[in-house]
């Protein structure tokens, strides 16, 4: 049942249309060749074309014109490796190239974000960056290094003290 109490037909009762000829043993009694022929045309209907189809009618019936317009630029470069690479191929680049600019933009988008929005004493927000400090192990020049902060007004100083103000 279809949503909204309809049927899939449309309120008419389906039927057939292989008629008598879709079992073997009407077949086998004896075909005209008017039904031969028919048969013929019906069988070769049923053959199947491979291969992706594309219908414009369809294209602009499934896809917005937002859509449209944010995937014209791709489509216009796999409709120009089409003749080189063939319609798959050329297709599968397409897929790859916007996959790819979609995570380069979020690669920039972090790298930005995380450049210009630290969290330092003028913001309340944005990521808290903290590196660690130096190993120093026996051996290293200034051994015993215990802290690189040499008063108490160091700690959790958030970038003031480097401040211009």
């Amino acid at each position: 049942m279809v949503a909204g109490g309809a049927s899939d037909t449309g309120g008419v009762k389906p039927m057939s249309i292989a008629g008598r000829m879709v079992r073997e043993r009407e077949r086998l009694i004896g075909m005209t060749p008017e039904e031969r022929a028919w048969r013929k045309q019906w069988l070769k209907d049923q053959e199947l074309h491979h291969g992706p189809r594309k219908v414009p009618a369809l294209e602009l019936e499934l896809n917005n014109p937002i859509k449209r317009i944010y995937r014209a630029p791709l489509d216009a470069v796999c409709k120009a490796l089409t003749p080189a690479l063939g319609f798959q191929r050329a297709y599968t680049v397409r897929y790859w190239t916007g996959k790819a600019l979609i995570a380069l933009t979020g690669i920039y988008s972090l790298a930005y974000y995380f450049k210009y929005n630290q969290n330092d004493w003028t913001r309340k927000g944005g990521w808290r960056v903290i590196s660690s400090r130096k190993a120093c192990v026996p051996g290293d020049e200034g051994f015993p290094r215990l802290s690189d902060r040499s008063a108490p007004s160091d700690y959790a100083a958030r970038g003031f003290k480097e401040s211009v103000i």
